[in-house]
Formats: structure tokens, sequence, C-alpha cells
């Protein structure tokens, strides 16, 4: 009983990265939802084009952007955000995941915190990515390829799906709903000795 009760109370740790997408309108129901997972604590790194499409206000969790990054860093002695983060964190969750912020990923970019993150990511921890764009860029070819390229790292795709895009536009592209984010996140704790039932 000892063993199951020191269980119960671990902590997962998991890293949200959130993009330019308008899909981004979702991190705060994301964040609520994620939260209701037992023993869950989250940080959220976020690009400067995502704040456009949220309240920080809203966000129940430390909110990391790349002024942090900088003024976080004086001199030699000094933590470097985007390594400090990729140590904290058991897990980092991209989502939603632009064609924009895609395409640095699948080359190697890292041109602020969050691609910085991913690019020191430790490929042992699992990185799951909620890929949203318009229908027609989904469908350029070479996004095909960027995601097979981000799946070929050891990333999990979580697939968007078909709706109505805030764009007009109907079709594939949409960040997947929030409760199959939620629950791919508590399968992936769970896969990893991490139960997610108190």
């Amino acid at each position: 009983a000892e063993k199951n009760s020191a269980v119960q109370r671990k902590t997962r740790r998991v890293l949200v990265g959130v993009t330019g997408s308008v899909a981004a309108l979702k991190l705060p129901l994301l964040m609520v939802e994620l939260l209701k997972i037992p023993g869950l604590e989250a940080k959220v790194v976020t690009t400067e084009r995502a704040k456009h499409f949220y309240n920080a206000q809203e966000i129940p969790v430390t909110l990391y952007s790349d002024e942090d990054e900088w003024q976080l860093w004086k001199g030699r002695s000094d933590p470097v955000l985007h390594i400090e983060l990729r140590r904290w964190a058991d897990l980092m969750l991209v989502a939603p995941l632009d064609a924009n912020t895609l395409a640095k990923l699948a080359n190697g970019i890292c041109d602020n915190l969050l691609t910085c993150v991913v690019r020191a990511w430790d490929l042992r921890k699992p990185l799951l990515f909620c890929p949203a764009m318009n229908t027609a860029m989904w469908e350029h070819p070479i996004t095909a390829q960027q995601v097979e390229q981000l799946k070929g790292f050891g990333y999990t795709e979580i697939p968007c799906v078909v709706k109505k895009l805030v764009c007009g536009d109907e079709g594939q592209g949409a960040m997947a709903e929030v409760w199959t984010i939620v629950e791919s996140v508590k399968r992936i704790l769970e896969e990893r000795d991490l139960p997610t039932q108190s």
C-alpha cells in the first residue's frame, strides 16, 4: 500500500508549447483540462505570434516567452532557460503546431525559446505534437514530409481533424479536439508507468 501511495503522489511535469495558429485560442481550455490529471504540473512556452490568440491572464500556470530567455541569462554561470525547461519536463506537448514552426522543427531551426527547447529535447522523453493549419497548407506536399520527419525523430503526432476552419474553409487541418489531446497525454503518462488515476 505504501508503494501504491508513493506512486499516486508522483508528480508528472508537462511542458506545453503553443505556436501561432488560430487554434491557440484553445490554450486556456487545454490547460484547465490538463490540470485535471492527478499529480500533473505544467508550464507553457509560447511563441510571440501565438500570444495574439489568447489572454495570458487566463493561463493558470507559468508562461514563458522569448523575452524570458534573454532576461534570465546575464553571464556564464546563469541558467539557460531552454535547457532548464527541457530538464524540468517529463513530457512536452506542442499544441497547436503551426505550419511555420513545423517547418522549423523538421529542419532543426531554433530561433526562439520554443524551438530551442525542442532542439535540445531529451529524445528518451515523449514529445507530442498537434498540427494545426489551413487546409491548403496542410495539403501542400511538404507538410507530409515534415510531419514524417518529426515522427522519425521519435515524436508522436496527434493528427489534425476535418472541420470548418476559422478562415471559413472546410477541410483537414484543424487541431485535434482538446479531449483527444488530454487523453493522448494521459495514455503516454500511463505507458511510462506514471498512472493518472488517484
